[in-house]
């Protein structure tokens, strides 16, 4: 079973917590998003499109195919008049051509089928001389080991039959610098990214986190029971830590239209 996006079941799924300190400093070593204009699509509940704003950002507008989640996005953001979300598809997202600045897409790329589709929508929208910030994860990213900060990797070593389905869907660094190659990107750069996730107070509330499947649309191919387990096989591992400091690794690609100038 995959994640239903458009479900008022999910609709907080991808919401209710801020980006972190790790990210923003990843961001700042490639851009200054001062007074730039920002289209964060496939934005979800809309966490990356407020850290933009609060990063400095002129504006940022959120682009996402489930109005569930749109909605949670645009009552997060209530009086934010530099802060827009609108309903568009990845690879038709109806915002003007050479309309922003950088174009930033976090956790979407795997569920494309299009990479190529994507990166000429990408190219379209930014103005000569923007940026293309796209983090997901490769298989590498994937096969990080289980421990107690990289909790994603337990899910793995529990059942590795999710592998399959990662391995089905999960883009290699050179898939995806081709398909930015191809529709316009210079300059190509991949740099790895350990993000800080959350922080937990104790094993109780990464453990409602994760029944829950918040953010974590992998976790929507387990059943009720397999769930059970995969928690069961955690609380062995983490149960009575305090604080727990949840990380994930990441890959960004960096990509600039007609040869522009990062600033």
């Amino acid at each position: 079973m995959n994640i239903n996006f458009h479900d008022e079941k999910n609709k907080t799924a991808y919401s209710g917590r801020s980006a972190d300190e790790t990210w923003l400093e990843a961001m700042r070593a490639i851009i200054d998003p001062a007074g730039k204009r920002v289209v964060d699509v496939g934005c979800g509940g809309g966490i990356y499109s407020q850290a933009w704003l609060e990063f400095g950002a002129k504006s940022v507008v959120g682009v996402d195919f489930s109005h569930a989640m749109l909605g949670t996005a645009r009552s997060q953001a209530a009086g934010q008049d530099s802060l827009a979300f609108v309903y568009g598809d990845a690879l038709h997202t109806g915002l003007p051509d050479a309309s922003v600045d950088i174009v930033f897409a976090r956790a979407l790329i795997h569920h494309l089928t299009d990479l190529e589709g994507f990166f000429a929508e990408a190219c379209r929208l930014l103005a000569p001389g923007g940026v293309a910030i796209v983090q997901d994860r490769t298989m590498e990213d994937v096969m990080v080991p289980g421990s107690p900060r990289h909790i994603r990797g337990f899910f793995f070593e529990v059942f590795p039959f999710l592998l399959e389905k990662e391995r089905s869907r999960r883009p290699d660094r050179g898939q995806v610098e081709d398909a930015m190659a191809k529709n316009g990107f210079t300059a190509l750069e991949c740099r790895s990214l350990l993000e800080t996730r959350r922080r937990y107070a104790d094993w109780r509330e990464l453990e409602a986190d994760v029944r829950a499947r918040t953010g974590r649309s992998i976790l929507h191919a387990l059943t009720d029971a397999e769930l059970d387990e995969l928690i069961d096989a955690m609380r062995q591992k983490l149960y009575g830590q305090t604080e727990i400091v949840e990380q994930d690794r990441w890959s960004i690609w960096i990509g600039k239209r007609d040869g522009g100038i990062l600033a």
